[in-house]
C-alpha cells in the first residue's frame, strides 16, 4: 500500500469523523522530529508465514491459540498484554499509545519491534512517549502522507493498521483472533472507528484475493462503502476476482 493508493480512503475518513488533516500532519511533523529511520527487515522476514492479527477484543482468551499457532504475532494495542498473561510472546505491537504505552516502550527495550502510530489528537502521548521508547525498535507510523522517517503503511485503527503492515511486509496468510465488530458496550466513535475497521480489512483481502473469516455477513456493507469511496478503482478490483 502507498500512500496515493491510499489517500482517498483516508479522506473519506477525515470526512466521516470531521477529523482535521493539518492535525493529522502537524502530529506526524512532532514524530518526525523524534523518530529515527526504521529499516523494515528489523522486523524480520515475514514472506508467506501465517500472521496473527490478535485484537484486544474479550473474545482473544477463547481464541488465543490461533495466536500461539501462528509464525508471526502483531499485537494491536492490549493484546499484547493479553497475550503476555497467557504466555503468547508477540513479534510486533502496533498503538497509537492511548491506553498501555508502558508496555510498548518496554517492548522496545527488550528488543521487539513497536509501530508508534501518531494522529491528530495524540500529540502528548507523541511527545511523552516516543522519547522513552528504544530508537533501534521503533517504527513511527502516520495515516497522513509520510515524511522523514515515518511510514504510512495503510489502515487507520490499531488493529487493521496491524494487518495492513503485515500485507506490506508480504505476510502468506493472516488470521484474526480477538476481533469483534459488533460491541454493544462500546460508544458511538468507537463502533464507527469498528466499521471502518472492517470496511479496511475488506478492501486489504480484496486486494489480497484471500479470505477473512473474520468478515463473515459484513463484506455486502463494506463493499458498498468501498464502492462510493473508490469508484472505478473499485470496480477494477472486483473485476480482478
Amino acid at each position: 500500500m502507498n500512500f496515493v493508493t491510499f489517500e482517498p480512503v483516508y479522506e473519506a475518513i477525515l470526512a466521516d469523523f470531521g477529523f482535521d488533516r493539518a492535525d493529522d500532519e502537524r502530529v506526524r511533523d512532532t514524530a518526525a522530529d523524534l523518530a529515527t529511520p526504521f529499516p523494515l527487515g528489523r522486523l524480520g522476514d515475514w514472506a508467506d508465514e501465517t500472521v496473527a492479527v490478535a485484537g484486544a477484543a474479550p473474545c482473544l482468551a477463547d481464541e488465543v491459540e490461533l495466536a500461539r499457532d501462528a509464525d508471526v504475532v502483531v499485537a494491536a494495542s492490549t493484546a499484547a498484554d493479553a497475550l503476555a498473561d497467557r504466555g503468547v510472546a508477540v513479534d510486533c505491537m502496533v498503538t497509537d499509545l492511548d491506553k498501555n504505552p508502558e508496555t510498548a516502550a518496554e517492548l522496545t527495550r527488550d528488543g521487539v519491534p513497536v509501530a508508534a502510530h501518531a494522529h491528530g489528537d495524540n500529540l502528548p502521548a507523541v511527545r511523552e512517549w516516543l522519547p522513552r521508547f528504544a530508537d533501534e525498535w521503533t517504527l513511527a507510523t502516520t495515516q497522513a502522507a509520510p515524511v522523514g522517517p515515518l511510514r504510512n503503511p495503510g489502515g487507520f485503527t490499531d488493529g487493521d493498521r496491524a494487518a495492513f503492515l503485515a500485507d506490506h511486509l508480504g505476510a502468506g496468510e493472516l488470521v484474526f483472533p480477538g476481533w469483534e465488530f459488533d460491541d454493544p458496550a462500546v460508544d458511538p466513535m468507537k463502533a464507527l472507528k469498528l466499521d471502518w475497521a472492517a470496511r479496511l480489512l475488506r478492501w486489504l483481502e480484496r486486494r489480497r484475493d484471500e479470505r477473512f473469516a473474520v468478515l463473515d455477513g459484513r463484506r455486502a456493507d463494506a463493499d458498498a462503502a468501498l464502492r462510493e469511496i473508490l469508484g472505478e478503482a473499485f470496480a477494477r478490483d472486483a473485476a480482478d476476482q
